[in-house]
């Protein structure tokens, strides 16, 4: 049985454990609740927390997610009360003599954490902003200063803010949750950047995922059980298809939950994992589940209920249902809610699935023909102001009172500066403006034929707060035109050359004229004396001559061209 308790003003959740004893520290905070150009400031709040620490003989980690940031740690009852008393010590009063190693640190994490199939999800459903920020890399660290912190801390990790939990017969002695007081923080309202669903979008990884935002609701949660099991057989087991093949199920706060379905594929088998994965999907959608994958989902859930750790197991998911307002349903409710669960209760869920539906395909796949809708790669509309052509190649860039256009073969890119959610600027006047719907607009001042002043007027028109100012670019890493090739000069034109081409070309009408009457002359005459061969040898003559005085005429042409 979980029990409700207060440690220094913050709600505490207690649960027995059979094994060591661990806690966790959650804030109703995270990368959902920042903006674009000023994010990654919870998760630098996070590691300065932690920081002082240094290497425990006990377990200890941070993690900060799209709406919550927890500290987590394993060990003695002496070991969690040190731990949890000096992160919310220097929470009060954080160490900012670390604050640039600690920047340094993060921005390393960040180059050197691999790339998942889903990292891009976010940002096609939500945009660049809210829900979407997770995936973006965190552009504010640099700006960051001391006080801005402390407001963070001020606003944010508050007793109120916060919920404790235990898994352990008891409070640990001596523990001090000395945080500021505050309020409570709704969860933030969840955007959106597709005009239509279900939509797609091609990415580089070699496999198909489903994303789709469902009411939460235990149906709903058995849903992605029962998916995963039809994926597994249908595409693995069956099929032979693909290896992995997962579903994923996650409550984002506000009454709704974002469910997940994978499957990978080798990349000569794409086109048929991607025709199995959506007939899998249409399948489900119009109420052909299996009883037997409904009755196996739950029969695994149930024995889950039935260990002695279940209390235990339970204590982070209903801390986070405690800190956005969301029921926390004892165990024999949870009970009765699974058993009744129907193929029913599945088929309409399915078809929250598909209605909200964005589905990632592989490079060189769609999925229109399956009734999904291309995700917007380009803008609908453009602004209104002059048009500077690029130096190479079509398009160019249209600069108006409200934002920016970039024109392009295959469709327009506009971001308007009152919806910009960050411009990252760099020393030698390259710009990059990304818009809250993720549409992303790159200025070259090199590759552009741009008038004096219109980088200062892009940066007067975005507001100042959302400004990021980029390391300077080494001289390889700015663009240039390809240099243009330079003709060879005409030769030099002597003023004898036309005088004597029209007397080379008179004498050689001339002659040639009078030999070719002398030669025709002497084919029509009839055969006569023994002078013909002395006039066919002054024919010869003749005609060679006429030869030579052509010569000029061809040796001057050619040194013209």
């Amino acid at each position: 049985m979980i029990q409700h308790l207060d440690v220094d003003g913050v709600p505490t959740l207690l649960a027995p454990t059979g094994g060591p004893m661990h806690a966790g520290l959650t804030f109703r905070v995270g990368t959902a609740d920042e903006t674009l150009a000023r994010s990654g400031i919870t998760h630098l709040i996070e590691h300065l927390a932690l920081a002082p620490l240094g290497l425990a003989d006990y377990h200890v980690n941070g993690a900060t997610a799209p709406a919550f940031t927890t500290f987590h740690t394993q060990g003695s009852e002496a070991d969690i009360a040190a731990f949890l008393t000096t992160v919310c010590g220097h929470l009060s009063d954080l160490p900012v003599a670390r604050l640039d190693v600690e920047k340094e640190i993060l921005r390393t994490e960040w180059s050197s954490r691999g790339s998942a199939a889903v990292d891009d999800i976010p940002l096609w459903r939500y945009g660049a902003r809210d829900f979407g920020l997770s995936s973006y890399p965190e552009w504010g660290l640099s700006a960051f200063t001391a006080d801005d912190l402390r407001q963070w801390v001020a606003r944010w990790f508050t007793r109120e803010n916060a919920v404790l939990w235990i898994a352990g017969d008891r409070v640990p002695t001596g523990l001090r949750l000395a945080l500021p007081s505050g309020v409570r923080q709704p969860v933030p309202v969840a955007s959106s950047a597709l005009p239509t669903t279900p939509a797609y979008f091609v990415s580089g990884a070699r496999a198909v995922v489903l994303d789709s935002v469902v009411r939460r609701t235990t149906a709903a949660s058995t849903f992605a059980g029962v998916l995963e099991r039809e994926l597994y057989r249908s595409l693995r087991q069956d099929a032979g298809l693909s290896y992995t093949t997962t579903t994923g199920y996650e409550p984002r706060g506000d009454g709704y939950a974002t469910l997940r379905a994978l499957a990978d594929a080798l990349a000569e088998k794409q086109d048929a994992v991607l025709g199995g994965f959506i007939d899998v999907l249409a399948k489900m959608r119009v109420g052909r589940i299996e009883q037997a994958d409904l009755d196996a989902t739950i029969a695994k859930r149930e024995d889950l209920l039935a260990t002695t750790e279940v209390d235990a197991a339970r204590l982070p998911g209903y801390a986070l249902n405690l800190l956005t307002g969301q029921p926390n349903l004892t165990l024999d409710e949870y009970r009765a809610e699974l058993k009744a669960v129907s193929i029913a209760d599945l088929h309409d869920v399915a078809g929250e699935v598909m209605a909200s539906a964005l589905l990632m395909v592989p490079g060189g796949h769609t999925a229109d023909w399956a009734g999904f809708t291309a995700a917007p790669t380009h803008s609908a509309d453009t602004v209104d102001g002059p048009t500077y052509r690029a130096r190479e190649g079509a398009g160019g860039i249209r600069l108006g009172v409200d934002g920016v256009t970039y024109l392009q073969t295959d469709g327009p890119l506009t971001v308007r500066y009152a919806d910009c959610a960050a411009m990252l600027a760099w020393p030698d006047g390259a710009r990059q403006l990304i818009g809250a719907d993720a549409i992303v607009l790159h200025i070259e001042p090199t590759m552009l034929g741009l008038p004096p002043g219109t980088i200062q007027a892009i940066d007067a028109g975005v507001p100042a707060d959302r400004h990021v100012t980029m390391p300077a670019r080494s001289a390889d890493q700015i663009p240039q035109p390809k240099p243009i090739e330079r003709q060879p000069e005409p030769a030099r034109r002597s003023w004898w050359e036309v005088p004597v081409m029209v007397l080379s070309g008179l004498g050689t009408l001339l002659m040639g004229g009078v030999f070719l009457l002398l030669t025709i002359g002497m084919f029509v005459a009839e055969e006569g004396s023994e002078d013909d061969t002395w006039f066919w040898g002054v024919i010869v003559v003749g005609w060679v001559l006429t030869v030579i005085l052509a010569l000029p005429i061809v040796l001057l042409m050619r040194r013209r061209r």
